[in-house]
């Protein structure tokens, strides 16, 4: 069994979440940011995560990602490190998959370290599809959900946060996880999560 304690967090309702629900069309929304609803989530869950001593907050650089991150952890009491990487973007198959150059991320973010980031960090090779962007190939995105894995066994930390998306965390964990759901995994049932946060 794993010694380090993993906590995945699904970021709030994003605005591409909010008019895909209501219409089961891609609105077109290049890298959404939380709505107004997603805001009052992230508010809400804040508290049930403060008692857990998070060493380290794993975020993805999509915006909804950043600003659940911020909303969760700017006053934690533990104050954990907080990581922005790359590996665990959500896969890109719609609009609000697609980022937005790390120049852009660190400006509107400027408390979030992004300078390791390649200007371009998501998926924008081969041609464009006919909404307009890249779709990701499944064999890539399945290596990714493997290598964040590994990557996670290799941290040191004991207790770590990590802030991403649903597909992603479903691929990871088993489990389709709403909008702000908390849950805990075990690196070594990797189909299965262990318990709720």
């Amino acid at each position: 069994m794993s010694t380090t304690r993993i906590v995945c967090i699904r970021h709030g309702e994003s605005t591409f979440n909010a008019v895909h629900q209501a219409t089961g069309r891609d609105p077109g929304h290049i890298d959404a940011p939380l709505s107004e609803r997603g805001r009052r989530q992230v508010a809400a869950a804040r508290g049930s995560l403060r008692d857990i001593p998070f060493e380290l907050v794993v975020t993805s650089p999509l915006t909804r990602a950043l600003q659940t991150t911020a909303g969760l952890f700017a006053d934690h009491p533990a104050k954990p490190q907080v990581l922005v990487e790359v590996l665990h973007r959500e896969c890109q198959e719609s609009s609000c998959d697609v980022g937005r150059a790390a120049s852009l991320l660190a400006r509107e973010f400027p408390d979030f370290r992004v300078d390791h980031l390649p200007e371009t960090w998501w998926y924008a090779e081969g041609e464009v599809g006919p909404e307009g962007w890249h779709v990701e190939p499944r064999p890539l995105f399945e290596a990714r959900v493997e290598g964040f894995r590994d990557f996670l066994r290799a941290r040191p930390e004991r207790t770590i946060a990590v802030v991403g998306h649903c597909t992603f965390f479903y691929h990871l964990t088993g489990r389709w996880l709403e909008n702000c759901e908390a849950l805990e995994i075990d690196l070594d049932s990797p189909s299965r999560a262990s318990a709720r946060a």
